[in-house]
Order: structure tokens, then sequence, then C-alpha cells
């Protein structure tokens, strides 16, 4: 396993409900985000990630901002994004953002590049999904010579060329990449090809399940003649004081979220024998005690070979309260717990 190992937070700055039971606005679920970011490093985590979206349950479509905000009331924790949905945005914008979050941040941003698990970003912003592929590629071989240092040159079909350009700010010191993937093998290919960290997104059945995905990825770095990279994974998970607990928060959150999704993907209703059995041993869900999430993580990351485990803390309309229970519980006992059992494992 890498050294030094991280574990961070992720959120997609879900829209939660108040104490009153009432729904909160988009506006103050950010401001409670960036009051987590703070949180996070305050009970000692490596890294706080916040994703993209453009739906109504989920706030944050500005990651850069948000981050900012939370770089301006810490010193410590990396900031990333969760999700960077780089199909339907810029290369050049991307990189010209992140830097300035670097920058101002004093060397703390990263990026994780995606295609993205929803698709309002496409019609929003004028693209086609039948591009879906091409707009990916095009924009990742892009970026990929953004993060070298000096002019870029770079053709394409799906944007505007660039001929000996230089972009500004330049990156101060080096702004971490990671590709995010969720269980595409060609992603994960592509993802070598570039030399370029990998973040898988486990948020259904058992972790080992995604062991090929990581050999392939070895195999492909080094068909490439590229060096060895962090592997991290982002699963969904809830932190409380027992398993009970824990499972009674998440349930009626995460039933009510995968049933929204459900009805606009064609999928079944969740039942609570799935989620018990997601939240169970072989499981991806990360929901319950703090030994309990340990134990998981834990093994998670021998089986996996990480160097990151990011867990996905907010669930849905799960209350803000609840939400910075659980990052306290994750700094404060999780965190220690998986590191004493890592080295316990040698």
């Amino acid at each position: 396993m890498s050294d030094p190992f991280h574990l961070g937070l992720d959120t997609f700055g879900d829209v939660t409900t108040a104490p009153d039971g009432t729904t909160r606005s988009q506006a103050q679920s950010l401001r409670d985000v960036i009051e987590e970011g703070v949180l996070a490093e305050r009970v000692g985590l490596d890294s706080f990630g916040v994703g993209e979206h453009h739906r109504p349950d989920f706030a944050i479509s500005a990651p850069e901002v948000v981050l900012a905000a939370v770089a301006g009331k810490t010193s410590r924790i990396l900031l990333g994004s969760a999700v960077t949905v780089l199909s339907t945005d810029d290369p050049v914008r991307v990189f010209q953002r992140f830097s300035t979050l670097n920058a101002v941040s004093n060397g703390r941003a990263e990026v994780i590049l995606g295609r993205g698990s929803f698709t309002e970003s496409y019609k929003l912003f004028g693209f086609e999904l039948s591009d879906y592929n091409e707009l990916f590629e095009e924009r990742l071989e892009l970026f990929a010579k953004l993060l070298k240092a000096g002019p870029v040159s770079w053709n394409g079909r799906t944007r505007a060329p660039l001929e000996n350009q230089t972009i500004y700010p330049p990156v101060e010191g080096v702004l971490r990449t990671w590709v995010g993937v969720g269980g595409s093998p060609e992603s994960v290919v592509r993802a070598a090809r570039y030399g370029l960290p990998l973040t898988l997104a486990i948020i259904g059945g058992s972790p080992r399940r995604f062991r090929p995905y990581v050999d392939l990825y070895l195999e492909s770095l080094t068909r490439f003649g590229q060096s060895v990279q962090p592997i991290a994974v982002h699963s969904p998970g809830h932190v409380a004081d027992t398993d009970a607990e824990a499972q009674a928060d998440v349930w009626p959150h995460y039933e009510a979220m995968m049933s929204r999704i459900g009805r606009e993907r064609g999928w079944p209703p969740p039942s609570r024998t799935h989620f018990d059995a997601e939240a169970g041993p072989g499981g991806a869900l990360c929901v319950g005690s703090p030994e309990t999430v340990a134990t998981k993580i834990a093994n998670t990351v021998r089986q996996l070979g990480l160097s990151r485990f990011n867990m996905k803390y907010s669930s849905g309309t799960l209350p803000h309260e609840k939400l910075m229970r659980s990052i306290e519980l994750f700094g404060t006992k999780v965190a220690p717990r998986v590191r004493e059992l890592l080295n316990q494992a040698g």
C-alpha cells in the first residue's frame, strides 16, 4: 500500500431537511457544505471533495467556488471535485479554475474528471448525448496536455483547436488530477494511458468485484510505460454511535433518493432487504458504528490495494446535523481505527 494513505469525505451538496422537517434551500445547503468541510479538517481528515450536478436534489453545480470558500476557512485539508463533468465543460476553463483554486489554497486543489452519472448537463450546455464518448475522450486528451507546463497545441472535432497557446494562470507545483470511473474497462484503460490516478465509484455490490479493474489499470500503466499511480475508491456511507442508529438514520432518505432516481431510469424502488445487504459486510454502503465502518473500509483498502478511500457522507435529505455528527465520528473514531487495522495487516 502506498504511503501516505489518505481518508477523505465527498458530497454532492444533497439538499437536506431542516429540523422541522421542511426542505432546506439550495443556498442553505451550500452554506452547510462549507461548514461540513471546515469540520472535516478540524477532525483531522486528509481530503474533502464536492461533486458537480445540475439537478434540484443536489446543490453543487460549481465545485471550485464551494471549495474556494472552504479553502478560506481551512489551511491543511486537500480540496477536490468529487466529480467534474469534463464532457460538457471546456478543458481550458476547468484547468484555469482549478489552477486558480490551487493558488488561493496554497497547493491543496485536486480534480476528479468524469463523464457524470447524470446527463442533465448535456442539454443544459448544448451537447448531444450521442457524442458521449467522443466528448470525454477529446477533452481528457486536451486536459492531459494542459497539465504539462508550456504552450499547448491540440486539434479535435468537439472544440476549437489550440496552436502553441499558453494558459494562465499556470499551475504552481502540481495539480493532482484523477479520472473517475464507474465500472467501464475502457475508462480504466483510458486513465492509465494518460498516466492519471484512478478513482473507482463503488455504490453497490461487493467492492471485491472491482479487483479486475484494479488489475487492468496496473497492467495498462505498465503497458503504456507509465509510473505507478494512486488508486482511490468513492463509496457512500454514514457513521453513528451504533449500527442500528446509523441504519435508521439513512434508510428513509436512501429509499426516497434511490426511488426518485429509479423512476427516472426505470429501476424498481429499493427494498429494505437490499439496503441491509448493502450495509452488511459484503456490500458497498459504509453505514454503521465507527468499528463497523472502519472494518469495512480497511477490508476494501486491502482487497483493492488503495491509496485513498473517500466516503460520500451525504445521503439524500439526511439532515445537516446528522451529517456533522457523522463527519465528527469519521474523523475521530473511524480514521484512526482504519489506520490501526491496516498497520496490523502489515
